[in-house]
């Protein structure tokens, strides 16, 4: 079976961090989103992937390239311009002579791929839509379901005295090919306000998946920050990332003062020099290459690669991207910031 991601959008509520990449290419633990959402799927078997692209479409080309050195195939399809979530499902028809596998590019989540493919078929669906609860539907698309499963409405960001239910559209779908044939040619279109509505009206059986496995939309750093911690807590589980008894995950490559005082739970790449005297956690994620001088702490922050952090520096709440050179004894709590912002020393 493929997957299809779509990959294809601009993150502008996660900016700054998506000034230079993808937003589906931010790091998670020390990969792209992207990446640890495929290892996911190859957990299941899953190596066919296509990816429908826009934005900086070249970042993520570049980094997968044809997907053998993860032992995937990729195909893209590119967007020239913006054509929605049910426009790129369409665009990339090509690919998609089968049942497949349709994935929102910006979600985490650790849901088991073989029980949704399951219960698809034994539901006989077009389509079926993997849900989520939350508390507050309000925010998202409400999906009313009937007594055998079956999606009954959808409604747009319902008033409070409006929730009948707390299920969401979760970004991950079954799809049969046929209903690509559903899906208009010109225009954007929207696979959540447009084509499973008008799918509801001719009477297609859309299947709701509640299979209850962590989930989270990293549409803002406040979210990519507590998706860090979920993880780091044992709430999502990923491919390859234990954390064990002693609550850090550190690579061999790297070099601790033994005056450093590590809080699990913690993350440290390759090749990281920390330096003495500093603190480092807890719910701290440091990239490749990172460079903490003495004296200095990071605490609930994620570094991204060849970040610096001068001595007596602070970094709480935050999130430092790639090639950041951070002010020696400059404080920065609960902000975002990328090379752009003038840190260097």
């Amino acid at each position: 079976m493929k997957a299809l991601f779509l990959a294809g959008g601009k993150g502008t509520r996660l900016k700054p961090l998506t000034d230079d990449i993808p937003k589906s290419m931010v790091p998670v633990m020390n990969k792209p989103l992207l990446e640890r959402s495929m290892e996911n799927l190859i957990r299941y078997g899953i190596r066919d992937i296509v990816l429908s692209v826009g934005y900086k479409s070249e970042y993520i080309q570049d980094y997968f390239g044809n997907g053998h050195r993860l032992g995937l195939n990729i195909e893209y399809v590119f967007e020239n311009s913006p054509l929605g979530t049910g426009g790129a499902i369409r665009n990339s028809r090509q690919f998609c002579n089968d049942t497949f596998v349709v994935m929102n590019a910006d979600i985490l989540c650790d849901i088991n791929i073989a029980e949704l493919i399951g219960y698809h078929s034994s539901k006989a669906a077009d389509v079926t839509i993997a849900a989520v609860e939350v508390s507050n539907p309000s925010a998202y698309g409400m999906i009313e379901t009937d007594e055998n499963g079956y999606a009954a409405a959808f409604i747009e960001k319902p008033k409070p005295e409006e929730v009948t239910s707390h299920f969401i559209n979760a970004g991950i779908y079954i799809f049969e090919p046929h209903i690509l044939n559903e899906i208009p040619t010109d225009g954007i279109v929207s696979i959540e306000r447009d084509t499973f509505p008008a799918l509801l009206r001719k009477n297609m059986k859309i299947a709701i998946y509640k299979g209850g496995s962590y989930w989270i939309d990293i549409g803002t750093p406040e979210k990519y920050l507590k998706a860090h911690e979920d993880i780091m807590s044992g709430k999502c589980h990923l491919a390859g990332v234990d954390f064990g008894h002693l609550n850090i995950v550190k690579s061999a490559s790297s070099f601790i003062d033994e005056t450093a005082q590590i809080n699990g739970p913690v993350f440290i790449g390759n090749n990281v020099q920390i330096g003495a005297h500093t603190t480092i956690g807890p719910y701290a994620v440091i990239g490749d290459n990172a460079n903490i001088l003495h004296d200095s702490s990071i605490i609930e922050s994620i570094l991204w690669d060849h970040v610096r952090i001068g001595s007596y520096g602070e970094v709480n709440g935050s999130v430092v991207t790639s090639d950041c050179h951070v002010k020696r004894k400059s404080v920065h709590r609960d902000m975002a910031f990328t090379k752009s912002v003038n840190l260097a020393w």
